[in-house]
């Protein structure tokens, strides 16, 4: 038997079992109960969006603002070093952290008004 037939017979092989194991992924209820994809995912962000909230809150700001905190704090003490040694005092990186910081620190606010979680 030829290459060329044993590779086309492991493909065939390959795809009839593909084609077995697939299960389609429907809406429940199709055009006659009203379901569709769009209402499942809809569904599915209203009963997530608390817990990613609650997440997000508690974690991913607080976590930013210590980041950004001790950056800010670690550039204040090389400006610092820096001014000492220049007798010149760069405002820029410092101004631009502190901005950061207090961006950070006043999104929770109004974050989610924008995405749409109250």
């Amino acid at each position: 038997m030829s290459a060329r037939k044993k590779v086309a017979r492991l493909l065939l092989l390959f795809l009839m079992a593909v084609t077995l194991c697939t299960v389609p992924a429907l809406a429940a209820g199709g055009e006659a109960g009203g379901g569709s994809v769009a209402d499942a995912v809809e569904q599915t962000w209203s009963d997530a969006a608390g817990q990613i909230k609650t997440v997000v809150d508690s974690v991913v700001f607080p976590a930013l603002s210590m980041i950004l905190a001790i950056a800010f704090f670690a550039k204040l003490a090389m400006a610092y070093f820096d001014y000492r040694k220049h007798a010149q005092f760069e405002w820029t990186g410092l101004v631009i952290l502190f901005v950061c910081l207090i961006f950070v620190l006043l999104a929770p606010g109004y974050i989610w008004g924008i995405v749409g979680i109250e």
